[in-house]
């Protein structure tokens, strides 16, 4: 695995990130549908990941250099990067882009670019039905196997995170969370959401399982109707769940806003209020519809001109 020593100013400000593709076309990747597959031979199902795989893997190495032009610290790749590879025949075929994965993990470490992931819905650790909770395990496994590929280190830096899942049923993901192999439980976050966790209930689950927390600002505003990104609930949630990583320089955070109104779960185009407290949190992915011209946005508008740096 790649060795990573980061250092930051004391007075840093946050680190904006991008959610997997560009609102323009520059950062783009291709897929395959099952009903695609199905109709095509076993030879010509290879054929077809393939394809995909090594087009994706280009796209991939296009979506870096973006975001090295766009001075974008923290990029999160898309959980469908390569379709069935939780299956057989996409495992088989993934191994065969082990080096080409590597040198992007080692291009985007050189870069300073941190990349995480964030692992489809159909996730839910603590579902009443055993094939729903074996088959997010093997979809864990698969991307933190892309994630051993890409050379990334098993801890928190190149994260994996997943929401709670089913209500009421907290006993039982902090068991399945302990359960699971290192490769995943090393990187695995948890994050509030709108209405089934709050940020209380999910920050307690993560210091029993002692994974992190990814808070969401927005998913807490929702969930306890808030009037203003600034209530004081926002600032203690965002210091909980900091007491939650090991390494406190690595919180990540969310922030979005609603489309229509205050409180819609849908996602507008740019982010017009964030909160003040969040110029503490060092990493924010930004899930903004406009994606880079968002982030754009907020490094002209919301952070000090010439001030937003990194250092290796």
């Amino acid at each position: 695995m790649a060795v990573y020593h980061y250092r930051y100013m004391q007075d840093k400000l946050p680190q904006l990130g991008l959610v997997c593709v560009t609102a323009a076309d520059a950062v783009r990747f291709r897929t395959v549908t099952r009903r695609t597959l199905s109709k095509l031979t076993e030879s010509k199902q290879q054929e077809k990941l393939r394809q995909v795989y090594a087009d994706n893997i280009e796209r991939l190495t296009k979506a870096i250099a973006f975001c090295q032009r766009a001075n974008i610290r923290l990029y999160r790749l898309s959980s469908a990067l390569f379709p069935f590879a939780d299956r057989p025949i996409g495992e088989a075929i993934l191994k065969e882009f082990e080096l080409q994965l590597k040198q992007i993990g080692d291009r985007a470490s050189k870069l300073g670019i941190r990349l995480v992931v964030h692992p489809n819905q159909f996730v839910v650790l603590n579902s009443d039905r055993q094939e729903v909770v074996r088959n997010s395990i093997k979809i864990l496994k698969t991307q933190a196997q892309i994630l051993d590929l890409l050379q990334l280190p098993r801890s928190p830096w190149a994260l994996m995170n997943i929401h709670g899942g089913k209500g009421d049923r907290a006993k039982r993901l902090i068991e399945n969370i302990r359960s699971l192999p290192d490769s995943v439980t090393s990187r695995l976050t948890l994050e509030n959401d709108e209405h089934t966790y709050s940020s209380e209930a999910i920050a307690k689950i993560c210091l029993a399982a002692n994974i992190p927390m990814v808070f969401d600002a927005h998913h807490h505003l929702i969930h306890e109707r808030l009037a203003s990104y600034d209530d004081p609930s926002v600032q203690a949630m965002l210091e909980l769940a900091k007491t939650t990583w090991n390494q406190p320089e690595w919180q990540l955070v969310h922030i979005s806003n609603g489309k229509q109104h205050f409180h819609d779960t849908k996602h507008s185009d740019l982010i017009v209020k964030m909160p003040a407290c969040f110029r503490d949190a060092p990493w924010i992915e930004v899930e903004a519809k406009q994606k880079e011209l968002a982030i754009e946005k907020l490094k002209q508008e919301w952070l000090p001109s010439g001030e937003h740096q990194y250092l290796t």
